[in-house]
């Protein structure tokens, strides 16, 4: 039962409590029955946020109830029920930025980020697009025939939306990022998920401008949406501003934009939302969240005071969003919506192998590390991935300080070429090369005859034949295999599996992306409740202070 000195009045050095409450001549009336006095009662109370919460004290007892009402009393009668703090329903929508629910039709500030090979499945996509929450399928390392046949299916199964894809920024490959944009342009995929982006290139430009248009209000219409997704300033500042002039003018004189589409990209920012990327699975450059992004909303105020945007970028976070308390902070700090990644690659909707969730659902949050990435290999860059389980972020990281060390794989010493062949690639080189070979020839012939005449990249592009399949492994469970398996992952995914532990979502078989994403903002929700309790005197034993999934039907 709470009792007196569980309220923050003369007990504490914080101000007492009717500093905060409402006055103390208010007076509770309903049936004593509907008041909670033990802790089951109260904290089921507290968890029903659909109706408003009505803290009383009566005999020296305090309790919770949800019904009756209160009334303004100066008679101080003795045996009255004293109302001492009242906060309001709270629904999940009030959580986050409502433009962003209103902009993309959605029921959540909440969404689920690409992961590339499709790990973002189209199973995931749809199963939370049915629930009107937005997905991002993972469309970075696939073949362009796979991506048409994830639109063909996910547009089939959502023709209203919501649904996403993502535009992985590929440097070596522009080609390959081009035939992207024209997919989505031609199926008129409406909304991307734009990430890695180094620098603006023509064919996020070219997608952002070919669909603008103006209504019959005389209005800039924006019907390809972008979301970018950011760990730098300046990166930032790039989503933040109009499309530059140069390439706007390139798209037009190639005849790709209309004069008019050029005019109105120049009014508007390159992106309609930007996801503050911070410690994540994948690609990231490990920042703390609570440093980048309070830079990157006094960034967007900047440039947004200076461009007077009709709407204002929003700003959303993702990285370490594993939890109620994560997700509550991120909305706290100001984020207009979150989004989630590793925590989804272990629900059963997830694109990965059992073998590999098996491995995520184990995960501690120092379970992770860095390697190279396969992508930008020879820039140097680094993904975070799990270290439990598998030997792949050595044996990366193995091959990065040879290309470093060695200009072509002959100059690698004989013993250490044995070794990658019979430990790493399980093949002579030779074989890999010829694999190599045979698929440049049809994806970019053009980095083939580079390498032709560079024995440093021809090197880079044998080490890449690892670090490409090994993703590839973990996600089809290729056997024989599993100590390769490159498993990208943020230390979000422990603490996801410490917060579930114990609860109905431990269980593999139990773990769909809808139940994880309802959980997570009820239960940021049922903690701002608490928030705003104690914030006005109340304090709560530790068994409120956790919100724990439990089955439900009523999502």
């Amino acid at each position: 039962m709470l009792t007196n000195n569980i309220l923050n009045n003369q007990h504490t050095n914080r101000l007492k409590i009717s500093d905060f409450c409402v006055s103390p001549h208010q007076v509770w009336q309903g049936a004593l029955d509907t008041v909670s006095f033990d802790e089951e009662g109260i904290k089921s109370k507290l968890n029903n946020l659909s109706k408003a919460c009505y803290i009383i004290r009566y005999q020296g007892h305090i309790g919770v109830t949800q019904e009756g009402h209160w009334i303004h009393d100066n008679n101080g009668k003795t045996g009255q029920m004293e109302l001492l703090i009242a906060v309001p329903a709270m629904k999940i929508q009030q959580l986050g930025d409502p433009t962003f629910l209103d902009f993309h039709n959605v029921k959540y500030a909440y969404t689920t980020g690409a992961m590339a090979h499709g790990i973002a499945s189209e199973e995931l996509v749809i199963a939370l697009g049915k629930e009107k929450i937005l997905s991002s399928f993972g469309a970075g390392g696939l073949h362009p025939s796979r991506v048409e046949a994830a639109i063909n299916r996910i547009q089939q199964a959502l023709p209203q939306g919501p649904y996403a894809f993502n535009l992985l920024h590929s440097p070596s490959e522009p080609a390959v990022e081009r035939g992207v944009v024209d997919l989505y342009l031609k199926y008129q995929v409406r909304t991307i998920e734009a990430s890695a982006f180094l620098d603006l290139t023509d064919n996020i430009v070219y997608y952002r401008a070919a669909g603008l248009d103006v209504n019959s209000a005389n209005q800039i219409e924006i019907k390809n949406k972008v979301i970018a997704k950011v760990s730098r300033r300046e990166v930032a500042t790039k989503f933040l501003q109009p499309a530059p002039a140069k390439i706007l003018k390139q798209l037009v004189e190639k005849g790709f934009i209309s004069e008019l589409q050029a005019t109105l990209a120049e009014k508007i920012p390159m992106a309609d939302d930007i996801t503050v990327e911070a410690d994540s699975g994948g690609h990231t450059d490990n920042r703390p969240l609570i440093c980048l992004l309070p830079s990157i909303l006094e960034l967007r105020d900047q440039i947004q005071s200076k461009y007077s945007y009709a709407t204002p970028v929003r700003i959303g976070v993702a990285g370490g969003i594993a939890t109620p308390q994560s997700a509550l902070g991120a909305f706290m700090m100001g984020a207009a919506y979150v989004v989630t990644g590793s925590i989804n690659q272990s629900c059963i909707e997830a694109g990965t192998s059992q073998h590999t969730k098996q491995l995520l659902a184990q995960a501690e949050m120092a379970d992770v590390m860095m390697a190279p990435a396969a992508d930008m290999f020879e820039m140097g860059v680094k993904l975070q991935v799990l270290k439990r389980g598998t030997l792949f972020p050595l044996r990366a990281q193995k091959l990065f300080e040879l290309y470093k060390n060695y200009d072509s794989i002959e100059d690698i010493p004989v013993a250490e070429r044995e070794k990658l062949e019979k430990q790493v690639f399980r093949t002579d080189l030779e074989a890999v090369w010829q694999e190599t070979v045979n698929y440049l020839s049809q994806r970019n012939p053009d980095k083939l005859n580079q390498a032709a005449k560079n024995p440093k990249l021809k090197m880079a592009l044998i080490f890449r034949w690892y670090l490409g399949l090994s993703s590839r492994w973990s996600n089809s469970g290729e056997k024989g295999r599993e100590i390769d398996y490159q498993i990208w992952c943020g230390p979000a995914m422990g603490s996801f599996n410490n917060w579930i532990k114990g609860s109905y979502l431990a269980d593999l078989n139990n773990r769909k992306v809808v139940d994880v994403a309802h959980h997570i903002m009820t239960g940021a929700a049922y903690l701002y409740r608490l928030q705003s309790l104690q914030i006005q005197g109340l304090q709560f034993p530790n068994f409120y202070s956790q919100y724990h999934p439990v089955i439900s039907t009523n999502f």
